[in-house]
């Protein structure tokens, strides 16, 4: 038996794997910061040698002390056999530790907090969408780390039209995002799909597909390569310690914002919601009105998005200044939302054999694009 997280995104630590049903295992923190919750590695058997299959039982023993510690009550994690499809396994939290048990059916098989979104499927998703005429890839900068920080925009700018923009993955274990942008973005360059062409004759859309590849590779929940949160960077972000916001904002103030798409999952609530920037200087009347039809319009979409659970609005005057959403909002006085997908389940449309995945945050992605058509008159 082996046990590695020895590739894009993996983390874990082994601290003794000497018997199958008890293998004790702990999350790696994110580099220089506290935060930890992702989890991603490889259980690699000998089913031949040992002549049957075995229960593997795996406790994750610091769970208890990780980020969002309500995020594993009612969670089960997912395994993959073949990487591309991820199902839900038996998955126990008791305060202390996470228990994983699986009796695997091949020699090989992958965990994760979350369906992974790679490195190089996001390589993929950016260069397959430069094949369309309407798309063209900019790239701003480097991260930290020396990746790509990678901006798409698609559509023809012009007078009177919307400008639109989509981040995804500021927190680089909410993978459910990049799915989430996935989805939204396959329709959006579906020739064929009147939405997106109505939507392009009136909008240009600048999409940032993954806002923290390098917490991406190295296996982080929340931070880039030297432990920045980057939704608490937006008021004053820096070159030293946060490129990847420095660069959008700079691009954000130089082209403007009609509406703000901020893509993200959340550890504990099992439903999909938004948020707003209601907390800002410069939120109005005309801003929540704005609001609540988007939400309203998403409710009349799909019943898989909900407005009756999600965050605590913040007081007038009291929102964090240095989140996105709410400094975008501030600053163009625009449309804004932080978009939050589960890492458990949909209670309110439960599959108990995947859960929320990967497939759905994708659908998510499409639906939010027929949102933004009802939306696209009213955001000026």
């Amino acid at each position: 038996m082996q046990i590695t997280d020895n590739f894009d995104s993996g983390n874990i630590r082994v601290i003794d794997a000497s018997d199958v049903s008890n293998i004790q295992l702990e999350i790696k923190k994110d580099n220089q910061s506290d935060f930890y919750q992702w989890f991603h590695f490889k259980l690699q058997t000998d089913l031949t040698a040992t002549g049957e299959r075995q229960e593997h039982v795996m406790h994750l023993t610091n769970a208890g002390k990780s980020a969002y510690v309500d995020g594993w009550q009612d969670y089960q994690a997912v395994a993959s056999y073949d990487r591309e499809h991820w199902f839900r396994v038996p998955t126990q939290y008791d305060g202390e530790k996470l228990t994983i048990t699986l009796t695997p059916e091949y020699d090989s098989v992958y965990f994760a907090y979350f369906a992974p979104y790679s490195y190089e499927r996001h390589q993929d998703l950016i260069h397959n969408a430069q094949m369309h005429l309407d798309c063209q890839v900019q790239v701003l900068g480097q991260t930290l780390d020396g990746r790509d920080m990678t901006l798409l925009k698609i559509g023809e700018a012009g007078e009177g039209k919307r400008k639109i923009w989509i981040t995804a993955r500021q927190h680089p274990g909410e993978t459910m995002a990049e799915w989430f942008v996935e989805g939204l973005l396959d329709r959006l360059l579906d020739e064929d799909d009147g939405v997106a062409r109505a939507l392009l004759n009136k909008a240009v859309f600048y999409i940032v597909p993954n806002m923290n590849p390098d917490g991406s590779v190295r296996g982080h929940l929340r931070t880039n390569a030297v432990g920045s949160n980057l939704n608490r960077e937006w008021l004053t972000p820096s070159m030293e310690r946060s490129p990847e916001v420095f660069l959008v904002r700079e691009q954000m103030l130089a082209i403007g914002v009609d509406m703000f798409l901020d893509v993200h999952g959340d550890e504990a609530l099992p439903v999909n919601f938004v948020a707003g920037c209601e907390g800002v200087v410069a939120y109005d009347a005309r801003h929540k009105a704005l609001e609540d039809k988007f939400k309203d319009i998403m409710i009349a979409i799909t019943p898989e998005f909900q407005d009756e659970r999600g965050y605590d609005k913040d007081e007038p005057g009291q929102a964090n200044p240095t989140v996105g959403t709410n400094w975008v909002g501030n600053q163009f006085k625009c449309l804004a939302y932080t978009i939050e997908m589960p890492f458990k389940d949909n209670d309110l449309l439960p599959d108990y054999s995947v859960g929320w995945s990967d497939e759905r945050s994708s659908l998510l992605g499409r639906d939010f694009l027929t949102g933004v058509y009802h939306m696209v008159d009213d955001l000026r």
